[in-house]
């Protein structure tokens, strides 16, 4: 993944060399903004903020009445919706390592059917913000309940219940952090002022990382930190990626993909490394199957590796990508696994036969930076880097699909352990938000009592 990073928190869109959007699309981060001078800014400081204060959440209610589900005042702007989403098609520039990939990648997309209906659109929660620090890694956003959602909001974590739409900060980074508890190999003396690239939570277990490969590691139900670990001291260290999960024999364990082109296994029962296998390139996003044997490992190669989980020795290249990848995912089944590309392109494969793809996904924007499978294996998400969320109807072989349609950069998705919810994260300067959409059931009549 790219090597660059800003000196403070604000979003790496303002960046011009990392933007994954035009100029003309954003205002200071904001979607539907006018190019303003530098003399004004002030005054535009205080209208976004007053803009702020009188946001108000949008409920399916409200929306099924025609209330835009962002809130955005269309019949008050000088440009319609499908006008304004045809703009954005046109003019998004997609970040690509290899160029044309994604151009490339059409030939071989395989035809979906829109027109899925499998979750409904619950409410957009506007004074819950989720911000990006990297512009290639969405994974920053984790449900562990239907109610229950955790994100990173600039230096802090942030947890929200939809139950009682309550907002609590878990964990702030912004200042000197360090373990309450001891543990060999634990870095005591913790860290500062950490800026973090990635994200997980399982259960009670969350694990930050940063841009300096730090681990930090907390329990929900606990007070203080428990664990911080530093992968390397290396200068390429950033953390791309954390997956929580249960070894075989019960114990906790979570795997840090590095920039360092590192893989590590932690043990969370004895709070110590268990594996470390290094590859030839940056490693991006790993995912573990259900039964714990094989890894999927993906990075700044077009190729990814199917590799034994013991060993770290190749069982298969996938062969298939344009360009580099940063997005990964089981099947609940352990026979299927996905894999997202910033070709614009998710591929699924069978490890059955590697020799090709079961289905290759496109986007509409941009790279697949995000994808997750809901826990009973009937539904596959895949997230673009803004405005497109689209879950397929994985028990039917992929071929149709529900498109979420909206406007700003997608921070991370989220699936309920439950599969009853489904999370996204949405950044941008005035309508930054958390939406919620609800399984779609027979007897929904039920959910009013």
């Amino acid at each position: 993944m790219a090597q660059q990073q800003g000196d403070d928190m604000e979003y790496v869109a303002e960046d011009n060399q990392m933007a994954e959007a035009e100029d003309n699309m954003y205002f200071r981060g904001g979607v539907l903004g006018d190019s303003e001078s530098e003399s004004e800014e002030d005054d535009e400081d205080d209208e976004y903020d007053s803009m702020e204060n009188r946001m108000t959440d949008t409920t399916a209610a409200e929306a099924r009445k025609g209330k835009d589900i962002q809130g955005i005042p269309w019949d008050r702007l000088s440009i319609s919706r499908d006008k304004y989403r045809q703009t954005r098609l046109e003019q998004y520039k997609n970040y690509e390592n290899i160029p044309q990939s994604g151009e490339l990648s059409e030939k071989d997309c395989t035809q979906t059917y829109r027109g899925g209906k499998y979750y409904d659109f619950w409410r957009n929660t506007r004074s819950v913000k989720s911000t990006i620090l990297h512009f290639q890694l969405r994974n920053l956003v984790w449900s562990t309940s239907k109610h229950d959602v955790y994100l990173v909001s600039n230096f802090s974590i942030i947890h929200w219940s939809s139950l009682n739409s309550k907002r609590s900060e878990i964990l702030n980074v912004s200042g000197h952090v360090a373990p309450c508890e001891k543990h060999p190999g634990s870095l005591l003396e913790g860290f500062t002022e950490t800026q973090i690239s990635t994200l997980a939570v399982r259960d009670k277990l969350l694990i930050a990382g940063g841009f300096q490969g730090e681990l930090i590691c907390k329990y929900i139900d606990r007070p203080g930190v428990s664990f911080c670990s530093r992968t390397t001291y290396d200068d390429n260290a950033i953390t791309n990626a954390v997956d929580i999960y249960e070894h075989p024999s019960g114990a906790v364990h979570f795997m840090a993909s590095n920039n360092d082109c590192g893989v590590r296994d932690f043990d969370m029962e004895r709070f110590q490394l268990s594996k470390h296998f290094s590859f030839a390139w940056p490693v991006n996003h790993t995912s573990l199957s259900p039964d714990g044997k094989l890894l999927v490992i993906v990075g700044d190669n077009p190729e990814g590796l199917l590799v034994d989980s013991q060993t770290g020795k190749m069982v298969k290249p996938l062969c298939g990508h344009l360009d580099y990848s940063f997005a990964s995912a089981w099947h609940p089944d352990g026979r299927i696994f996905a894999t997202g590309n910033q070709d614009k392109t998710c591929r699924v494969w069978d490890v059955r036969n590697l020799s090709k793809s079961v289905a290759v996904l496109k986007g509409n924007l941009g790279a697949i930076r995000s994808i997750r499978f809901t826990s009973d294996g009937q539904f596959m998400a895949m997230a673009e880097p803004a405005d497109f969320v689209h879950v397929y109807d994985a028990k039917h072989g992929f071929e149709k699909e529900q498109e979420i349609d909206f406007f700003g950069e997608i921070s991370g998705v989220s699936f309920s352990p439950d599969t009853e919810s489904l999370f996204i994260g949405v950044w941008d300067r005035t309508y930054g938000s958390l939406l919620q959409y609800n399984r779609r059931r027979n007897y929904m009549y039920l959910d009013c009592l």
